[in-house]
């Protein structure tokens, strides 16, 4: 899990005794019942891309909460959902499938779980059509799965949820910068 950055930095600090345990004590590469139920009560999560020369994008993924599915020990699926068209993870996971996730609880009780692992988008999986606004799906096998420590995590509420979460049977408002006319000539046509 450690590359030789890593361990300069833990031996500079002395923690590569507590690195070690970590890694032992708390990372996995299969998803558990929690991690399942974790991911599934958020409606956000942070996806970390790299492009073919590993420049980095990292973007905000939302959604209802579940919009994450944990289907498998060894799967986490997602939706892709319609956006500003530029397809930069996506795009980035099609010539480089390392990716990182971040999913955050921002309450009272403060929690914080990582998976990095290889991603995949695909275009034809019964999922999309049972998830509403799907246009892809992604599909990621995990390598490292760990919770994160949570201390520096605010203590948050949600005060309303996006006016844009897709719904079923209720058609999605189109984002008011679309309709700009820097832009409203080249918005390609809801697919869905």
């Amino acid at each position: 899990m450690y590359h030789e950055g890593n361990r300069a930095l833990q031996d500079a600090f002395g923690s590569r005794a507590l690195a070690d345990r970590l890694e032992e004590r708390l990372r996995r590469d299969r998803f558990n019942d929690d991690d399942a139920g974790f991911v599934a009560s958020l409606g956000f999560f942070f996806l970390a891309t790299a492009d073919g020369e590993g420049r980095p994008d990292c973007s905000f993924k939302g959604g209802p909460a579940g919009f994450v599915q944990v289907a498998a020990p060894d799967l986490l699926v997602f939706p892709d959902y319609d956006g500003n068209g530029m397809f930069k993870s996506l795009g980035n996971i099609a010539v480089n499938p390392q990716v990182g996730l971040l999913f955050i609880a921002m309450g009272e009780a403060p929690k914080r779980l990582r998976v990095n692992g290889r991603a995949e988008v695909v275009r034809h999986d019964p999922r999309i059509a049972q998830t509403p606004g799907a246009q892809l799906m992604v599909k990621v096998t995990p390598t490292d799965i760990f919770p994160n420590c949570p201390r520096y995590v605010p203590n948050m509420a949600l005060v309303e949820g996006s006016a844009y979460l897709p719904a079923a049977g209720i058609p999605p408002p189109e984002p008011k910068w679309k309709s700009f006319e820097m832009f409203a000539d080249v918005v390609p046509p809801r697919r869905r």
